[in-house]
């Protein structure tokens, strides 16, 4: 009696989205094991414990010979070793970057160094993220912070092209990046409450607005050859922004102003009367934010002063959101009508991201 039996051999490299997130959340195959039988996996295939061991350990071992590949993702895409569709080539690079929120807040801002490589320990038992998943993340922020700080251009752009990865999360790295870059403040207890996608958007009007990049092509010269367009903050700006100083340090120009918003916004604002009053407090905390931002230090500390600033007096006296709008719409508007003051872009330019971060900041 003769059997027939049909044989397809092929050379493709199978990947389990299951196995793979468990080797990227840093679980040992032991871990992991255990972890797809709780799943009910025995049940489902039929398998022995045996051959979900073998399996597992067979997934493992394709995954650490992929990392290397992963470090560089091009290389991946034109290696002939594993053949692997593109849109598995996406999944696998898209996941390997992806990170958690809970890990992303602890280091945002922090510079990405052996000394913060040593917290992780310690960020790991806070988080419940294993120390393995902490250091891949930690080291991939570190990776591309070290491709893309020489180079000049869109930092979106340098990271989707060196990282292959997705325009979101592209974005995302964009604002760690530019966090570590500039060391701004995020631990602070008062700004617990923000989350990452709070910092991250207030990154992205910064890069748009506040960098080199910002205004195009900056200057060939020396000082502009050593600066990165999107990483790095237009000092010329930030030097600039202490002429809007006059707008609350020349009397008749702060009660011009206070005139006009309050002129608008009467009948509008449920906390009118709130705002009448602390105005010229809200006003010079606003301004005094900008003129300060010459020092590193009070760049770092940017995010701190804008909530104890702005942020908390308004909240204190229970502002809803609509009446936040309403006021950084009139305040940045009114300007224009202030016959005396002579930097209306440079306003607009400063103005225009402090508003929209600081509607991001404020919970009411």
């Amino acid at each position: 009696m003769t059997s027939e039996l049909d044989i397809f051999v092929g050379n493709t490299t199978l990947i389990d989205e299951d196995v793979y997130r468990l080797w990227l959340d840093g679980y040992s195959v032991t871990d992991a094991v255990a972890l797809r039988v709780r799943s009910g996996i025995l049940e489902q295939t039929g398998a022995t414990a045996a051959v979900l061991q073998s399996d597992t350990m067979d997934h493992y071992r394709t995954f650490h010979m992929l990392e290397r590949l992963l470090h560089a993702p091009p290389k991946l895409l034109h290696q002939l070793i594993f053949q692997i569709p593109p849109s598995r080539q996406a999944l696998l690079i898209e996941r390997y970057y992806a990170f958690d929120e809970a890990f992303v807040r602890e280091v945002l801002g922090k510079k990405l160094s052996k000394g913060t490589k040593k917290d992780l320990d310690d960020i790991s038992t806070k988080t419940g993220i294993t120390l393995k998943s902490c250091r891949r993340q930690f080291d991939n922020f570190k990776r591309v912070f070290k491709v893309v700080e020489e180079m000049r251009g869109s930092l979106v752009d340098n990271i989707q092209q060196h990282f292959l990865l997705s325009d979101r999360l592209a974005r995302d790295y964009a604002a760690i990046v530019f966090f570590a870059n500039n060391r701004f403040e995020t631990g602070k207890k008062k700004l617990q409450y923000l989350s990452f996608g709070d910092f991250a958007f207030c990154a992205e009007l910064m890069i748009q607005n506040w960098t080199l990049g910002a205004v195009g092509e900056a200057p060939i010269d020396l000082d502009s050859q050593m600066d990165d367009m999107d990483m790095d903050l237009d000092k010329e700006f930030l030097q600039d922004l202490k002429e809007l100083k006059v707008l609350v340090a020349d009397k008749d120009l702060l009660d011009l102003h206070k005139s006009l918003v309050c002129t608008a916004l009467r009948g509008k604002l449920g906390v009118f009367s709130e705002m009448e009053a602390n105005f010229k407090n809200l006003s010079r905390g606003l301004v005094n934010v900008a003129a300060k931002l010459t020092h590193n230090k009070d760049v770092r500390d940017l995010f701190v002063d804008l909530v104890e600033k702005f942020v908390e007096p308004c909240r204190s006296d229970h502002w809803p959101l609509s009446d936040v709008r309403f006021f950084l719409n009139q305040y940045s508007a009114s300007v224009h009508s202030l016959d005396g003051f002579r930097h209306q872009a440079l306003w607009d330019r400063y103005m225009g991201t402090l508003r929209g971060c600081l509607l991001r900041l404020y919970h009411d």
